[in-house]
Protein backbone atom coordinates (compact mmCIF):
# COMPACT_ATOMS: atom_id res chain seq x y z
CA UNK A 1 0.00 0.00 0.00
CA UNK A 2 2.49 2.53 0.83
CA UNK A 3 4.15 2.03 -2.90
CA UNK A 4 0.85 2.42 -4.04
CA UNK A 5 0.21 5.85 -2.32
CA UNK A 6 4.38 7.05 -3.55
CA UNK A 7 3.06 7.09 -6.76
CA UNK A 8 -0.20 8.90 -6.66
CA UNK A 9 1.10 12.71 -6.44
CA UNK A 10 3.27 11.82 -9.95
CA UNK A 11 -0.12 9.44 -11.36
CA UNK A 12 -1.62 13.28 -10.65
CA UNK A 13 0.80 15.15 -12.13
CA UNK A 14 0.94 13.37 -14.99
CA UNK A 15 -1.31 14.87 -17.32
CA UNK A 16 -0.19 18.64 -17.28
CA UNK A 17 3.30 16.69 -17.52
CA UNK A 18 2.09 15.17 -20.73
CA UNK A 19 0.33 18.65 -21.94
CA UNK A 20 3.71 20.67 -21.47
CA UNK A 21 6.05 17.91 -23.24
CA UNK A 22 3.32 18.34 -26.33
CA UNK A 23 2.94 21.75 -26.71
CA UNK A 24 5.85 23.53 -25.11
CA UNK A 25 8.79 20.69 -25.22
CA UNK A 26 8.11 18.99 -28.32
CA UNK A 27 7.68 22.28 -30.45
CA UNK A 28 10.92 23.23 -28.86
CA UNK A 29 12.99 20.05 -30.51
CA UNK A 30 10.90 20.15 -33.91
CA UNK A 31 11.80 23.70 -34.07
CA UNK A 32 15.29 23.03 -33.72
CA UNK A 33 15.79 19.87 -35.43
CA UNK A 34 13.98 21.83 -38.60
CA UNK A 35 16.82 24.79 -38.05
CA UNK A 36 19.50 21.48 -39.03
CA UNK A 37 17.35 20.00 -41.65
CA UNK A 38 17.52 20.69 -45.86
CA UNK A 39 14.93 18.94 -48.04
CA UNK A 40 15.04 15.91 -45.15
CA UNK A 41 18.79 15.57 -44.69
CA UNK A 42 20.68 16.70 -42.18
CA UNK A 43 22.47 20.12 -43.16
CA UNK A 44 23.79 23.20 -41.77
CA UNK A 45 22.81 25.33 -45.05
CA UNK A 46 20.56 27.28 -43.33
CA UNK A 47 22.64 28.57 -40.48
CA UNK A 48 24.84 29.94 -43.03
CA UNK A 49 23.12 31.07 -45.36
CA UNK A 50 22.01 33.33 -42.25
CA UNK A 51 24.69 34.64 -42.11
CA UNK A 52 25.02 35.92 -44.79
CA UNK A 53 21.76 37.61 -44.91
CA UNK A 54 21.89 41.12 -44.53
CA UNK A 55 18.43 41.22 -43.52
CA UNK A 56 18.98 38.57 -40.44
CA UNK A 57 21.90 40.68 -39.60
CA UNK A 58 19.56 43.96 -39.57
CA UNK A 59 16.92 42.19 -37.84
CA UNK A 60 19.53 40.65 -35.40
CA UNK A 61 20.59 44.42 -34.72
CA UNK A 62 17.20 45.73 -34.10
CA UNK A 63 16.57 43.09 -31.31
CA UNK A 64 19.41 43.76 -29.40
CA UNK A 65 18.66 47.96 -29.51
CA UNK A 66 14.79 46.96 -28.61
CA UNK A 67 15.78 44.87 -25.98
CA UNK A 68 18.94 46.87 -24.28
CA UNK A 69 16.61 49.69 -24.26
CA UNK A 70 13.11 47.96 -23.20
CA UNK A 71 13.93 45.83 -20.20
CA UNK A 72 15.89 48.13 -18.33
CA UNK A 73 13.67 51.05 -18.52
CA UNK A 74 10.34 48.60 -17.71
CA UNK A 75 12.32 47.42 -14.48
CA UNK A 76 13.38 50.89 -13.38
CA UNK A 77 10.02 52.29 -13.98
CA UNK A 78 8.56 49.09 -12.62
CA UNK A 79 10.57 49.62 -9.32
CA UNK A 80 9.96 53.54 -8.68
CA UNK A 81 5.88 52.13 -9.15
CA UNK A 82 6.19 49.59 -6.76
CA UNK A 83 8.12 52.14 -4.09
CA UNK A 84 4.86 54.68 -4.54
CA UNK A 85 2.66 51.16 -4.42
CA UNK A 86 4.38 50.31 -0.93
CA UNK A 87 3.90 53.42 0.21
CA UNK A 88 1.13 53.74 3.63
CA UNK A 89 -1.28 56.57 2.18
CA UNK A 90 -4.49 57.23 1.64
CA UNK A 91 -6.23 55.75 -1.32
CA UNK A 92 -2.86 53.80 -2.57
CA UNK A 93 -4.83 50.77 -3.43
CA UNK A 94 -6.58 53.22 -6.64
CA UNK A 95 -3.24 54.05 -7.56
CA UNK A 96 -2.08 50.24 -7.66
CA UNK A 97 -5.27 49.46 -9.68
CA UNK A 98 -4.91 52.08 -11.93
CA UNK A 99 -1.44 51.58 -12.87
CA UNK A 100 -2.18 47.50 -12.94
CA UNK A 101 -4.79 48.18 -16.01
CA UNK A 102 -2.76 48.28 -18.79
CA UNK A 103 -1.52 44.64 -18.16
CA UNK A 104 -5.36 43.66 -18.44
CA UNK A 105 -5.84 45.14 -21.46
CA UNK A 106 -5.53 42.73 -24.11
CA UNK A 107 -1.61 43.69 -25.90
CA UNK A 108 -3.82 43.87 -29.62
CA UNK A 109 -6.56 46.29 -28.30
CA UNK A 110 -3.15 48.10 -26.28
CA UNK A 111 -1.40 48.62 -29.95
CA UNK A 112 -4.28 50.10 -31.97
CA UNK A 113 -4.88 52.46 -29.84
CA UNK A 114 -1.45 53.67 -29.38
CA UNK A 115 -1.26 53.47 -33.48
CA UNK A 116 -4.23 55.84 -33.19
CA UNK A 117 -2.39 58.13 -30.73
CA UNK A 118 0.53 58.07 -32.80
CA UNK A 119 -1.42 58.65 -36.44
CA UNK A 120 0.69 61.66 -38.51
CA UNK A 121 -2.62 63.26 -39.56
CA UNK A 122 -5.17 62.83 -36.85
CA UNK A 123 -3.14 61.57 -33.36
CA UNK A 124 -3.96 63.33 -30.22
CA UNK A 125 0.05 63.49 -29.67
CA UNK A 126 0.34 65.11 -32.92
CA UNK A 127 -2.26 67.80 -32.04
CA UNK A 128 -0.41 68.39 -28.98
CA UNK A 129 2.61 68.59 -30.03
CA UNK A 130 0.88 71.35 -32.52
CA UNK A 131 -0.49 73.33 -29.97
CA UNK A 132 2.43 74.00 -28.03
CA UNK A 133 3.86 75.21 -30.63
CA UNK A 134 5.72 72.03 -31.61
CA UNK A 135 6.13 70.60 -35.29
CA UNK A 136 4.25 67.16 -36.24
CA UNK A 137 6.44 63.93 -35.86
CA UNK A 138 6.53 61.24 -37.89
CA UNK A 139 6.14 58.09 -35.35
CA UNK A 140 5.48 55.09 -36.44
CA UNK A 141 6.28 56.18 -40.52
CA UNK A 142 9.95 57.35 -39.42
CA UNK A 143 12.47 55.14 -39.39
CA UNK A 144 14.09 56.85 -36.44
CA UNK A 145 11.22 57.06 -34.44
CA UNK A 146 9.38 53.65 -35.25
CA UNK A 147 11.27 51.32 -32.81
CA UNK A 148 10.85 53.98 -30.01
CA UNK A 149 7.15 54.14 -30.29
CA UNK A 150 7.36 50.41 -29.82
CA UNK A 151 8.96 50.38 -26.73
CA UNK A 152 6.66 53.10 -25.48
CA UNK A 153 4.38 50.65 -25.89
CA UNK A 154 5.88 47.17 -24.71
CA UNK A 155 6.65 49.98 -21.41
CA UNK A 156 3.20 50.57 -20.68
CA UNK A 157 1.28 47.50 -21.34
CA UNK A 158 4.58 45.55 -19.16
CA UNK A 159 5.63 47.62 -15.88
CA UNK A 160 2.33 47.21 -14.30
CA UNK A 161 2.43 44.07 -14.34
CA UNK A 162 6.06 43.48 -13.28
CA UNK A 163 5.28 46.16 -10.24
CA UNK A 164 2.84 43.81 -8.78
CA UNK A 165 5.88 41.33 -8.55
CA UNK A 166 8.24 43.89 -7.17
CA UNK A 167 6.17 45.40 -5.00
CA UNK A 168 5.32 42.15 -3.29
CA UNK A 169 9.25 41.55 -2.63
CA UNK A 170 9.03 44.72 -0.49
CA UNK A 171 6.10 43.65 1.37
CA UNK A 172 8.44 40.50 2.10
CA UNK A 173 10.78 43.08 3.68
CA UNK A 174 10.63 43.29 7.47
CA UNK A 175 10.17 47.30 8.53
CA UNK A 176 12.22 46.99 11.50
CA UNK A 177 14.85 46.97 9.18
CA UNK A 178 14.03 50.25 7.88
CA UNK A 179 12.90 51.40 11.24
CA UNK A 180 16.80 50.32 11.96
CA UNK A 181 18.21 52.31 9.43
CA UNK A 182 16.66 55.37 9.86
CA UNK A 183 17.93 55.44 13.54
CA UNK A 184 21.19 54.62 12.30
CA UNK A 185 20.83 57.84 10.30
CA UNK A 186 20.49 56.42 6.51
CA UNK A 187 19.11 58.56 3.83
CA UNK A 188 16.42 57.39 1.40
CA UNK A 189 19.66 56.48 -1.53
CA UNK A 190 21.08 54.96 0.89
CA UNK A 191 18.20 52.82 2.21
CA UNK A 192 17.41 51.96 -1.19
CA UNK A 193 20.66 51.37 -2.68
CA UNK A 194 22.12 49.33 0.73
CA UNK A 195 19.12 47.63 1.91
CA UNK A 196 16.10 47.21 -0.48
CA UNK A 197 17.83 46.15 -3.81
CA UNK A 198 19.86 43.35 -2.35
CA UNK A 199 16.98 42.14 -0.39
CA UNK A 200 15.36 42.08 -3.62
CA UNK A 201 17.87 40.38 -5.56
CA UNK A 202 15.93 37.05 -5.95
CA UNK A 203 12.67 39.19 -6.89
CA UNK A 204 14.82 40.75 -9.23
CA UNK A 205 16.56 38.04 -10.92
CA UNK A 206 13.11 36.60 -11.99
CA UNK A 207 11.70 39.79 -13.10
CA UNK A 208 14.97 40.33 -15.26
CA UNK A 209 14.50 36.85 -16.85
CA UNK A 210 11.14 36.38 -17.00
CA UNK A 211 11.26 40.02 -18.81
CA UNK A 212 13.64 39.05 -21.28
CA UNK A 213 11.98 36.37 -22.68
CA UNK A 214 9.14 38.60 -22.97
CA UNK A 215 10.35 41.23 -24.81
CA UNK A 216 12.67 39.15 -27.01
CA UNK A 217 9.79 37.05 -28.01
CA UNK A 218 7.29 40.29 -28.69
CA UNK A 219 6.36 40.70 -32.32
CA UNK A 220 2.29 41.59 -32.28
CA UNK A 221 3.17 45.32 -32.72
CA UNK A 222 5.48 44.72 -35.30
CA UNK A 223 3.06 42.53 -37.11
CA UNK A 224 0.09 45.16 -36.62
CA UNK A 225 0.65 48.37 -37.19
CA UNK A 226 3.89 48.86 -38.90
CA UNK A 227 5.06 45.32 -40.27
CA UNK A 228 8.65 45.38 -39.78
CA UNK A 229 8.98 48.93 -41.48
CA UNK A 230 9.31 51.96 -42.08
CA UNK A 231 13.13 50.81 -43.86
CA UNK A 232 13.14 47.50 -41.47
CA UNK A 233 13.45 49.68 -38.43
CA UNK A 234 11.03 47.50 -36.19
CA UNK A 235 12.13 44.00 -37.97
CA UNK A 236 12.79 42.40 -34.77
CA UNK A 237 14.16 38.30 -35.44
CA UNK A 238 10.81 37.52 -34.03
CA UNK A 239 8.82 39.10 -36.74
CA UNK A 240 11.25 37.78 -39.45
CA UNK A 241 10.83 34.03 -37.63
CA UNK A 242 7.36 34.69 -38.62
CA UNK A 243 7.73 35.87 -42.01
CA UNK A 244 9.86 33.40 -43.06
CA UNK A 245 7.07 30.36 -41.67
CA UNK A 246 3.88 32.11 -43.01
CA UNK A 247 4.15 34.54 -45.70
CA UNK A 248 7.54 33.19 -47.46
CA UNK A 249 6.57 29.12 -46.51
CA UNK A 250 10.21 29.05 -45.88
CA UNK A 251 10.13 26.71 -42.12
CA UNK A 252 13.79 25.78 -42.35
CA UNK A 253 14.69 29.52 -42.00
CA UNK A 254 12.23 30.25 -39.33
CA UNK A 255 13.38 27.75 -37.14
CA UNK A 256 16.86 28.54 -37.85
CA UNK A 257 16.08 32.13 -36.71
CA UNK A 258 14.18 31.16 -33.51
CA UNK A 259 17.03 28.70 -32.45
CA UNK A 260 18.87 32.10 -32.73
CA UNK A 261 16.52 33.75 -30.35
CA UNK A 262 16.46 30.47 -27.87
CA UNK A 263 20.11 30.93 -27.55
CA UNK A 264 20.07 34.80 -27.00
CA UNK A 265 17.46 34.28 -24.39
CA UNK A 266 19.94 31.56 -22.53
CA UNK A 267 22.46 33.34 -22.52
CA UNK A 268 21.24 36.40 -21.20
CA UNK A 269 19.32 34.60 -18.84
CA UNK A 270 22.69 33.09 -17.41
CA UNK A 271 24.62 36.59 -17.40
CA UNK A 272 21.20 37.90 -15.55
CA UNK A 273 21.99 34.57 -13.26
CA UNK A 274 25.62 35.36 -12.69
CA UNK A 275 25.19 38.69 -11.79
CA UNK A 276 22.00 38.52 -9.65
CA UNK A 277 22.17 35.35 -8.38
CA UNK A 278 23.20 35.01 -4.65
CA UNK A 279 26.62 33.23 -4.40
CA UNK A 280 27.35 30.69 -1.14
CA UNK A 281 30.76 31.72 0.24
CA UNK A 282 32.98 28.78 0.42
CA UNK A 283 34.23 28.28 3.90
CA UNK A 284 37.77 28.85 4.47
CA UNK A 285 39.95 25.63 5.59
CA UNK A 286 41.98 26.28 8.47
CA UNK A 287 45.79 25.97 8.13
CA UNK A 288 47.11 23.05 10.59
CA UNK A 289 49.59 23.89 12.94
CA UNK A 290 53.33 23.17 12.46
Amino acid sequence: MKVKRKWIPYTMLLPAFMLVCIFKIYPVISSLMDGFTSHGHFSLEVYKSLLKDATFWNSLWVTIKFNLICIPLQICIAFILAMFANAKVKGIGIFRTIYYLPYAVSLTVATMIWSLMFNYNSGVLNSLLMKLGFSAQGFLNDSKQALFCIIIIATWKGCGYWMMFILAGLKNIDGEIYEAARIDGAGFFHTVFKITLPLLKKVLLFVCVANTSSNVLLFAPMQLITNGGPKNSTDVLMYEAYKSAFKYADRSRSAAIVSVLLAMIILVATLQFFLLGEREEKPKRKRKGR
